[in-house]
């Protein structure tokens, strides 16, 4: 079954509709340039609602390491992932702070990026076409890889399906594909977690 993340998640009715529908995961982005940033504050009230089968992913970029091992050792997030530069030492320094799994997201616009993704020690890669862009990349470049991984980048209700059907990735992660003026839509979370159950279940 194809794991899901519906992330960006930022007010209690977002927890709410996501408790309903049960994906595998949740993101809360504490990257300060993003509409939905929340504060350490903001997620904890926002974790005490959510279900404890569905995991908690804190979404950083370029954070002090001390800052992200903290908020796993809060309970706060249950895993981490990496959406900036943070390199292979980055992610030594933080399992040693905090042994929790770990995703890396790798932009990805070459094969060079394929390879890098392929290297990566942290426990998942998660394959973007940038910085939360919402913009599909070449799919194509996914054949070269050879690890289970999150993909992203542009899907939404319509088209999740489809790229189920064609890579089988291991999990499915949108934020804006589930959004309405800029806020989650319960209608689209929805439809995007029916989509992905429809197509497993062919």
């Amino acid at each position: 079954m194809t794991q899901i993340k519906l992330c960006g998640l930022s007010r209690p009715e977002d927890i709410a509709a996501a408790n309903a529908l049960a994906p595998d995961y949740i993101g809360f982005v504490f990257a300060a340039k993003s509409p939905r940033c929340v504060t350490p504050e903001k997620a904890r009230e926002l974790k005490r609602l959510l279900l404890p089968r569905i995991k908690a992913v804190g979404v950083f970029v370029n954070a002090p390491v001390e800052q992200v091992a903290q908020l796993l050792h809060e309970g706060i997030i249950d895993m981490a992932q990496l959406h900036g530069g943070e390199d292979e030492a980055y992610i030594k320094e933080l399992r040693k702070l905090a042994a929790r799994p770990l995703i890396k997201a790798c932009r990805i616009s070459s094969a060079a990026d394929i390879a890098a993704a392929q290297k990566s020690s942290a426990d998942h890669v998660l394959l973007d076409s940038g910085a939360g862009s919402g913009e599909v990349f070449n799919w194509e470049l996914l054949r070269q890889l050879k690890r289970p991984y999150f993909l992203a980048g542009g899907l939404d209700p319509a088209n999740v399906g489809a790229a189920i059907k064609r890579l089988r990735p291991y999990a499915v992660d949108v934020s804006s594909g589930i959004e309405t003026n800029g806020h989650k839509d319960k209608t689209k979370m929805a439809a995007f977690v029916a989509a992905v159950r429809e197509e497993d279940e062919l």
